[in-house]
């Protein structure tokens, strides 16, 4: 019983690395054999993929490749990662075509909550900013805030923009509020704050 993992194979900023999920995977697969009553007549084993760029950055054409290529090669029964959301939404979508389950502990963003189509096979083991909408709506039901929500966050339209899918939870989620008014306000490196301040004085009153 193979299952193929794709994960980064060194870049530490990642808490799902291969150098820190690796062991665990060796742990719970030694585990798992050594149990003969769990999956009798199967051994685990696990194949690597690596999702990471020439850059050591996760990256939406290496991860799906890689995930191609296990599947053609070893036919695996289901996939770990990617985490990044970038990642993980393709291999996410050529998994739910293979009709094997993917388990993440990453791909955050709302767009996984859908399980009507593509990402119905995917299950994520960490949190989701969902979540964080949710808590964002019980904050303002909690304290009454119900005219207008302001979300200022920092965003490049590169790398894996974890910024801009956190709040992109709150930006769907705080509308199910009646009557609740949602802006955004997007600031950059090297950006003009004095018109972020301006944005803030404008819209979050």
């Amino acid at each position: 019983l193979t299952l193929a993992v794709v994960l980064p194979r060194r870049n530490l900023t990642y808490p799902w690395a291969w150098p820190r999920v690796g062991p665990a995977v060796s742990l719970a697969a030694a585990a798992v054999n050594s149990r003969r009553d769990l999956l009798p007549g199967f051994t685990v084993r696990w194949v690597f993929g690596d999702s990471e760029d020439r850059h050591g950055v996760c990256s939406d054409m290496a991860a799906p490749i890689v995930a191609v290529d296990l599947w053609l090669a070893h036919r695996p029964a289901a996939f770990l990662g990617p985490g990044c959301v970038y990642s993980a939404a393709p291999v996410a979508r050529f998994t739910g075509h293979w009709q094997l389950p993917l388990v993440t502990a990453g791909a955050e963003a709302h767009g996984f909550d859908d399980k009507s189509e593509e990402f119905g096979l995917t299950t994520r083991a960490g949190p989701s900013h969902r979540k964080l909408g949710e808590l964002g709506v019980q904050l303002h039901r909690r304290f009454n805030w119900t005219r207008r929500a302001l979300i200022v966050y920092w965003d490049e339209p590169a790398g894996d923009r974890p910024y801009y899918f956190a709040a992109e939870g709150l930006y769907v989620q705080l509308p199910t509020l009646r009557n609740l008014t949602v802006m955004d306000a997007v600031f950059r490196d090297g950006g003009n704050f004095s018109f972020i301040i301006q944005e803030i004085k404008a819209k979050g009153r």
